[in-house]
């Protein structure tokens, strides 16, 4: 592999994902935020619908990405063309008839589901819904396919195409029943038909984009062995099971969150179903912010596994090792900061973004959750490593193990008049932190030459504690004088990025081998003077 090759293979893919993710989310937020104002109450149905899907989505989907995208870059590496268009159909036929049953269940049993959760009312978003388990099966299938070929392009423009189509379609519909007298409920439904839509249209520009490259790719061919169906399915299955059970784990541990805190506010705290479910709305509402920083580790995530499998074939444990030290560091440089925004600024950014909610307890849960947020990000990064390294039972434990935690606070601590809502994120909070130390001290353990965790992680925390305080003062002195929470809370936000960024550069937190792996990491080491 020449030197470009391997400058491009980790962060070349990290940066096209990175911004397509970026604008994905900026979409997304234009889409999720009107409704958090719109549907009230409603939004709570509207969560609890994608609760359910995201456990059958897990089921069905997670681990296709990943184990296609590592099979396909495996057989790419080696040039065997044939044996990595074999594992692509192959797989897919397989996956997309489990999409297909997982979407079948949720419609079948949507009221049964919806009263699981304690909110009967959301039986109708569940049954909207139902069609996108196998349209993402779909997805995802041909989205590790183009990643394992190293072409990250097409996942990137998928995404923002499903985003688009949600915020037009979704918002568009919900707005009209909204408009036409429709209950939150039923407008919370109208909302999740801009999901399938969007996943409709995104799965047929996939489908063309590898009819596009199918043909290009005709050329290629080898004469190397071709594995059987069968053995191609043993060996994705063995690779997606381990993968699918530490993401079911994360989303059945959120499912069953949900369902305690709705029951326990009910039934412990003594509220009406309608009380409970505009209570738990301000949780909800604020999962729109706190879950931006990690979903931009989905392209670390997408990208460390392949780019690690690469040279692990090829015998560059060094390489290896420099991908997984960048990941880290990476993962640090984006979550600290986004954490401790997050805990400083939780009412402000509640005042301005979720003006129906209460923003003395929607803020105190979103700076609660701007902590666990650091934990999240450095554990999905974290459990990539390790499944990168063949590392795929261990993570679930370390999940499951935070799982029950979480469980534990939802049960007693929601059930405590005066905590209430509270418990809920200070269990999130502490059981993440648990799962995190546990796999990063696997990743120490396990990783050949992995970096030491004060040198990793050291600049990007001090960098952002005083980035924190500074947010925290400017605020507090700028609102003294304005009176205006958006003129305050928009000018300390960039102030900090200002702040955070000149002292990342100060602190020489990143270094000039970290920018030898992005692409034309030494004219920007230039630019800014990293030498």
């Amino acid at each position: 592999m020449s030197n470009t090759q391997k400058q491009n293979t980790f962060f070349g893919g990290a940066a096209i994902l990175a911004a397509g993710i970026v604008l994905v989310k900026i979409i997304s937020a234009v889409y999720k935020m009107p409704l958090v104002n719109l549907l009230d109450s409603g939004y709570t149905d509207f969560n609890t619908a994608f609760n359910i899907f995201n456990i059958l989505l897990m089921i069905s989907t997670a681990g296709i990405p990943v184990a296609m995208s590592k099979m396909i870059s495996e057989a790419a590496s080696q040039g065997h063309t044939r044996q990595m268009r074999k594992i692509f159909r192959t797989s897919s036929l397989f996956f997309l008839a489990v999409g297909a049953v997982c979407s079948l269940v949720m419609l079948l049993f949507a009221d049964g589901f919806a009263a699981l959760m304690g909110n009967p009312k959301a039986a109708l978003s569940i049954r909207v819904l139902s069609p996108s388990v196998a349209l993402v099966a779909g997805l995802a299938c041909f989205r590790g396919y183009a990643q394992g070929r190293s072409h990250m392009t097409p996942s990137s423009v998928s995404q923002i195409i499903e985003a688009l189509f949600k915020l037009v379609v979704g918002l568009t519909l919900a707005m009209w029943l909204v408009s036409r007298g429709a209950d939150d409920s039923t407008a919370a439904a109208g909302a999740i038909v801009g999901v399938t839509v969007s996943e409709l249209v995104a799965l047929a520009y996939m489908v063309l984009e590898y009819l596009r490259r199918r043909r290009a790719e005709e050329a290629l061919t080898d004469r190397s062995e071709v594995w059987s169906a069968k053995r191609i399915l043993k060996v994705c299955l063995s690779l997606a099971v381990p993968i699918t059970l530490t993401s079911s784990a994360t989303s059945i541990i959120t499912t069953v969150d949900a369902s305690l805190v709705m029951r326990q506010l009910q039934n412990a705290v003594g509220l009406t179903l309608d009380q409970a479910r505009d209570l738990y709305a301000n949780y909800s509402s604020v999962q729109t912010v706190y879950q931006i920083p990690a979903s931009l580790m989905v392209a670390i995530t997408a990208s460390v596994i392949p780019a690690v499998t690469v040279y692990f074939t090829r015998g560059n444990r060094r390489a290896a090792a420099r991908v997984v030290g960048s990941a880290l560091k990476t993962a640090a440089i984006l979550a600290f900061p986004s954490g401790v925004g997050m805990l400083v600024l939780g009412k402000p950014i509640v005042q301005l973004l979720f003006p129906v909610r209460d923003a003395q307890i929607a803020g105190t849960i979103l700076s609660i959750l701007g902590v666990a947020n650091i934990f999240v990000c450095l554990t999905l990064v974290a459990n990539s490593i390790l499944q990168s390294h063949g590392i795929l039972h261990l993570p679930i434990a370390t999940m499951v193990t935070g799982g029950i935690v979480m469980i534990f606070f939802d049960f007693f601590v929601v059930g405590i008049p005066e905590v209430n809502i509270y418990g809920s994120p200070i269990g999130s909070c502490i059981g993440y932190g648990i799962a995190c130390c546990l796999d990063l001290f696997l990743v120490s353990r396990i990783v050949p030459g992995c970096p030491n965790y004060l040198t990793v992680f050291g600049k990007p925390l001090l960098a952002s504690a005083v980035m924190g305080a500074a947010a925290w003062a400017a605020y507090g002195l700028l609102y003294r004088v304005s009176q205006s929470n958006t003129i305050s809370l928009v000018l300390a936000i960039g102030l900090a990025v200002v702040l955070y960024f000149a002292l990342l550069l100060l602190l020489r937190a990143i270094t000039k081998d970290d920018l030898a792996l992005m692409p034309k990491g030494e004219k920007i080491g230039r630019l800014l003077g990293i030498k």
